[in-house]
């Protein structure tokens, strides 16, 4: 590693051994992890003597672990990506997971006696190589290289030779060796172009060590020289802190290099600082959001770093990320519950910015091809982001009943209403239909806790805890229906001579509002309501028309009288303003979320070792085969038969 760093031109025999060994202890060190029996890793064997013959060498003041991810992060981060360096870069990224692995077998949230030797040692190096490991990862994600096509990897071959596993000769290196290539390096050749393994180990790697948190007990003390110091006495009972993550602070700090060259060279005294450029980084985010690592990384971005999210607001292309996202929404069924999650955070932190919500509806989409319900031709990507989040709304009422992803969706569309500007008639009615669909699901609930109340039953404890959970339900409708009337009532009073379709839409359907008139709850929201439909009502009253009312002629009515509106009688309320606030342990959220995406692209993991998130464990009946082609090759090939539940008689 040292060789391939420090010298200006390195030779492939260098590098084939570098790949060689750091593949060789992938493979070793990751099932030394999935099998330890011991919580401090003894098995790794990482005490060693300095004495011994060929280590004398070895820096005194270093952990083994220490030295070793010195090595790995400073190639990474010093070390540009080229046709001859991306192999290495590969197999170091991979190598990075295998050792941060550890977390796996740990439980959900941190605690003082969990111990990871590398990816602690990872925390503690020197902040120069932090700032560059955490560029360079980075800049991997935006420029997405990709493996030559035509080159060969030197585990395949040495200089036209076998390569050194294919010299074992046994079927078992062709097995291991051969599905783990096949993957990771003809991936790179499939759709569109985009999808580079490199640049998606990068980010995983990254969002493992900008997520990683060190708990300590309160009297542990602070690590230094490279080994983290605690007391011997420590007790794992007193309240936990968490040590300071660089890789995290690095990314919060990062700048942008063409915007702002002057405060990048004025933090320069106050240690390395990550800069790249954010418009890079903007459409790269932009072209991969369908990758749920990709989700993440934005969220991160958007919630940790001032300056990123700043840049995404002034941008007048949002449909770049925002088009995506909404897509996404729209297709919920087919995506994880933290996907949406993460999707809607995003949007809420974006919504809370006026600029934001003024802009989405100024940016006209001249059509969207991936909704099916209707065609939508010139719409307003503000009217857009109404349909689909209240579409969301309607599939979670229907289908998951979470009440977070409601309130998450519901605060968006509040933080947008005041701002709301040509809502399409659409958009409009949706949001209209959203109070109606709410409203009945209100009132079968009311109905149902006073049918409760009257009836007599035996079981008189289960019939109060039936009653508690109905009327805590009906409390969060009650919540729910205050808020859509808060959206409709702040684009009536803050924007309504820009929205004839949402006076419309109220026109047209305001028998629906009726019912909650004189409800404690909603009647002075209800108020300024019944003022807009009474001034509009009159006007069509007072209008001498031959023939029937059409929509065109309503419309075209409500248009001028919109001119002539002055808001006279309607009540100002506070504006409804939601912020997102990160919980206090999000550790215990996104360090699991991250593992399960880096299983779920390939990264096998003995599932009973897992600790960190409940894993099904299927006892499966296995078989190897081994086929030979004609240049006498031997291809390693694993079937797995599972019971398949939708067939009878147990049939694989």
């Amino acid at each position: 590693m040292q060789e391939c760093t420090s010298a200006s031109s390195v030779t492939s025999s260098v590098y084939r051994k570098a790949i060689n060994a750091a593949y060789i202890s992938s493979i070793f060190l990751k099932f030394i992890i999935e099998n330890a029996k011991a919580d401090n890793w003894q098995e790794l064997c990482l005490d060693i003597d300095k004495d011994e013959k060929g280590l004398e060498i070895f820096p005194s003041d270093q952990s083994v672990e220490y030295f070793l991810m010195k090595g790995v992060l400073n190639y990474i981060g010093s070390v540009d990506v080229s046709p001859e360096s991306c192999y290495l870069h590969h197999e170091l990224l991979n190598l990075m997971l295998v050792l941060m692995s550890t977390q796996l077998c740990s439980g959900p949230s941190p605690e003082p006696k969990d111990v990871h030797p590398f990816i602690d040692a990872a925390m503690l190096q020197d902040s120069s190589i932090v700032a560059s490991v955490v560029q360079k990862l980075l800049l991997n994600f935006v420029r997405r290289p990709q493996i030559p096509s035509n080159g060969s990897h030197p585990v395949f071959s040495d200089d036209g030779g076998p390569g050194v596993l294919q010299r074992v000769g046994s079927a078992a290196a062709n097995f291991v060796l051969l599905p783990y290539y096949t993957f990771n390096y003809f991936v790179s050749a499939s759709a569109e172009g985009t999808t580079s393994q490199l640049a998606d180990n990068s980010l995983l790697v990254l969002l493992i060590l900008i997520y990683y948190r060190k708990c300590i007990s309160m009297n542990e003390s602070i690590p230094t020289d490279g080994v983290y110091m605690s007391d011997s006495n420590t007790n794992v009972k007193d309240a936990p802190a968490f040590h300071e993550n660089p890789y995290c602070k690095a990314l919060n700090n990062a700048k942008d290099i063409q915007f702002d060259h002057a405060d990048v060279e004025g933090n320069a005294q106050n240690g390395p600082v990550v800069s790249l450029s954010f418009a890079s980084l903007f459409d790269a985010l932009g072209t991969c959001l369908k990758d749920e690592s990709s989700v993440l990384l934005l969220y991160s971005l958007v919630h940790g770093n001032c300056d990123f999210q700043e840049y995404v607001l002034v941008r007048t292309d949002l449909d770049t990320l925002l088009m995506p996202i909404l897509e996404m929404l729209y297709n919920a069924s087919r995506k994880t519950s933290n996907q949406i999650y993460m999707l809607l955070i995003i949007l809420l932190i974006l919504s809370q910015d006026s600029t934001f919500n003024a802009s989405v509806h100024k940016l006209v989409l001249p059509s969207v091809p991936w909704y099916q319900e209707r065609l939508m031709h010139q719409t307003s990507l503000g009217s857009l982001m109404v349909v689909v989040l209240i579409r969301t709304i309607k599939y979670n009422l229907s289908k998951l009943r979470d009440v977070y992803l409601h309130t998450n969706c519901l605060a968006i569309l509040a933080n947008m209403g005041p701002h709301a500007h040509k809502l399409s008639a659409y958009a409009s009615q949706r949001l209209v239909s959203l109070f109606d669909m709410l409203s009945r699901k209100y009132a079968k609930l009311a109905e149902l806790k006073n049918d409760k109340a009257l009836k007599v039953t035996p079981d008189q404890m289960e019939a109060d805890i039936i009653s508690d959970d109905t009327s805590t339900e009906l409390h969060i409708y009650t919540d729910f229906l205050r808020i859509v009337l808060e959206i409709i009532n702040a684009i009536l009073t803050y924007a309504l001579p820009r929205n004839p379709e949402v006076v419309y839409a109220v026109l047209h359907r305001q028998e629906v509002f009726q019912p909650f008139k004189n409800h404690p709850r909603f009647n002075e929201l209800l108020e300024n309501i019944y003022t807009v439909l009474d001034f509009f009502n009159s006007r069509m009253d007072m209008q001498q028309l031959d023939g029937e009312w059409s929509v065109d002629k309503v419309l075209e009515l409500i248009n001028k009288n919109c001119r002539s509106w002055r808001g006279e009688g309607m009540k100002m309320f506070t504006q409804l303003r939601f912020t997102y606030e990160q919980e206090s342990h999000p550790e215990e959220f996104f360090i699991p979320y991250a593992w399960r995406l880096i299983l779920s692209r390939g990264f096998s993991f003995n599932p009973g070792a897992i600790n960190l998130f409940p894993v099904e464990i299927h006892v499966d009946v296995s078989c190897s085969l081994l086929l030979e082609n004609q240049s006498g090759f031997m291809l390693g090939l694993s079937f797995q038969f599972q019971p398949c539940p939708e067939h009878e008689n147990n049939k694989y």
